[in-house]
């Protein structure tokens, strides 16, 4: 069977195709259909002719397979130090194969390459750091999942978020009726408690225009209405566009380079109708990568840059707290002692560890950093699309034991993290191991400690 009901070559482009494959729980059937799809080799070597350039071409060959790569990898080093987890030798034997062989190859290995590149690398990209060479593994297992995906092999929960940004234009179900509706449901619901607040749509020239994750309006709407406090405490003129809101790309996680394509087009769209001073994004690592660092060359931009100048939360956060516009009750900063998630794809990857430390001084009294940490810090256990693939959650599971003997070493009892997946995995990590520690993103402490000012207080009874 070359083609199957749910798992084939084909894009999701419906929501009667998404909701038909939802209702294969868990991918049961998309995982058997898997077993049985044709490799297409000459597809498969044509598409490496047109796209595996001279840069990943020359990191294949240049590896010395000396090994530094090895302790550098969290998923090494929770495996028991395992040969076949050293990043060199999960590329080598995968994407290194593909090449060399020029597509031909069986089911059975390209079914090998999804549980690796899926369940064995974050695409965090610690271990380039450590290479002589440079050589930048994320880059290279990002453009491994890319084949796999143009051949159908690719987990159901990617297959399944990838196809939600070719219909709904966001990782989940949020159609712009639903997003505007939540929008004005949050002005109403706080507006009480936050006279004047109110959360601006389509406003044109406006000084920021604000992107999120579409699980906050799914999921936390709470969390748009904590940026709208926070942007009203601090004067800002500000706005969210009706479409082209949503900053993530779990197609990036997919492999599906046509959808991200099409889901940072959104948002640059949005961004050249509304003419914004510049745009910032909520507190997420991988939503950041794909509009900031990644989205402009997917959109073709040559001077590889957004349409706009695009910054992260905590750039905004760390700014708003050294000019004043948010100020901090020293009485109400974080007495307890406290810790910090360095987000991999805007710390490691984007060099924003400063503004975060920036943050901490502020608003911590005790703050206590992990071992390593910055650049240095080892990824979350989650990223990559590693937290929402149910196939791999007890590899997964594993993986989070870094981060947990990490946060337990500081003797931290609350966890920062502004980021998304970190959230999750520091969430799932507490679940699973029961270490007592509490997590959270900026704003809600934000709010907790900062000073209200006088005009923008609730009127004595």
């Amino acid at each position: 069977m070359p083609q199957g009901t749910f798992c084939n070559t084909t894009p999701i482009g419906t929501e009667d195709e998404l909701k038909a494959l939802l209702g294969d729980k868990g991918g049961a059937q998309y995982y058997e259909e898997m077993k049985e799809l044709d490799v297409d080799s000459d597809a498969i070597a044509a598409l490496l002719e047109k796209t595996c350039q001279s840069r990943i071409r020359t990191w294949l060959e240049i590896c010395a397979h000396c090994g530094m790569c090895a302790d550098s990898c969290f998923l090494y080093r929770v495996n028991d130090r395992d040969p076949k987890q050293v990043p060199a030798y999960k590329i080598q034997s995968t994407l290194g194969e593909l090449v060399k062989k020029k597509g031909k190859v069986t089911n059975e290995f390209m079914r090998h390459c999804v549980d690796v590149a899926w369940s064995q690398c974050t695409c965090c990209n610690r271990c380039g750091m450590y290479c002589p060479h440079g050589i930048d593994m994320g880059v290279m297992f990002s453009y491994l999942r890319g084949i796999l995906n143009s051949q159908g092999f690719v987990p159901w929960e990617m297959k399944i978020g990838s196809g939600m940004h070719r219909v709904y234009n966001a990782q989940m179900d949020v159609t712009t009726e639903d997003w505007i509706d939540t929008c004005e449901w949050m002005a109403e619901e706080y507006e009480e408690e936050w006279p004047g607040l109110e959360i601006p749509i389509d406003k044109e020239d406006a000084d920021i225009m604000y992107t999120l994750n579409a699980r906050e309006p799914k999921h936390y709407p709470e969390d748009l209405a904590e940026a709208a406090i926070l942007f009203h405490l601090a004067g800002e003129n500000w706005t969210v566009p009706s479409t082209g809101w949503e900053q993530t790309s779990l197609s990036m996680f997919a492999g599906d380079w046509a959808a991200c394509k099409m889901q940072v087009e959104s948002v640059y769209n949005a961004i050249e109708k509304l003419r914004p001073k510049r745009v910032i994004g909520t507190e997420c690592g991988h939503a950041h990568r794909a509009t900031v660092i990644e989205g402009p060359y997917w959109a073709g931009r040559e001077d590889g840059l957004p349409p706009a100048p695009y910054i992260h939360y905590v750039e905004w956060v760390a700014e708003a707290l050294r000019t004043g516009k948010i100020k901090i009750d020293p009485e109400k900063k974080i007495k307890e002692p406290v810790t910090l998630q360095d987000s991999c794809n805007y710390v490691r990857n984007h060099g924003l560890a400063k503004a975060t430390r920036e943050i901490m001084s502020y608003i911590a009294e005790d703050f206590r950093e992990m071992g390593p940490n910055r650049e240095h810090n080892y990824c979350c256990g989650g990223g990559g699309g590693f937290n929402g693939i149910g196939k791999y959650r007890k590899e997964r599971n594993k993986a989070l034991q870094t981060k947990r003997d990490q946060i337990l070493a500081t003797g931290c009892k609350l966890v920062i993290a502004p980021c998304h997946n970190c959230w999750d995995a520091i969430r799932d990590l507490e679940e699973e191991y029961e270490i007592g520690i509490r997590w959270s993103f900026l704003k809600p402490l934000l709010i907790k400690m900062a000073i209200v000012p006088d005009h923008l207080k609730l009127p004595e009874e």
